[in-house]
């Protein structure tokens, strides 16, 4: 499968690097974002901060809920991270994506001197088999 939203996920890549770029490492996720928001806003980047998703049971709204950091292009969910790349961060991004019903997710990397990605697509779910 190829990537999904080429022209948008460059976009938003030129936006963080211009950010990292600025701003270098070693700072705290909630700068990063604060900074990509100017980014998002400067470039005309469609995008909304800390959306909201429900998770829903069996037709009952769960008590807890996710927030992602971003979602641009109404399509495409954007997670920063000024830590170590864990696979508790792709599994944060595909409950998002889960939740959300979007696709295609994308976790940057911002503790490191230069800047690192990576794509998160709902279609990466572990599949597991229980029983037989």
């Amino acid at each position: 499968m190829g990537l999904l939203y080429v022209q948008e996920t460059k976009a938003i890549y030129e936006a963080c690097s211009e950010v990292h770029n600025k701003i270098g490492c070693g700072f705290g996720e909630k700068v990063y974002q604060d900074a990509f928001e100017v980014e998002l806003k400067l470039r005309g980047i469609p995008y909304e901060r800390e959306k909201h998703f429900e998770v829903v049971y069996k037709g009952i709204h769960l008590q807890h809920d996710f927030y992602c950091d971003f979602v641009c292009y109404d399509s495409i969910i954007v997670e920063f991270k000024a830590a170590d790349s864990l696979p508790k961060w792709k599994s944060q991004v595909l409950n998002y994506l889960k939740a959300s019903g979007k696709q295609l997710g994308v976790i940057y990397y911002f503790n490191e001197e230069s800047l690192r990605q990576e794509y998160v697509r709902l279609s990466d779910r572990i599949k597991t088999s229980h029983g037989k």
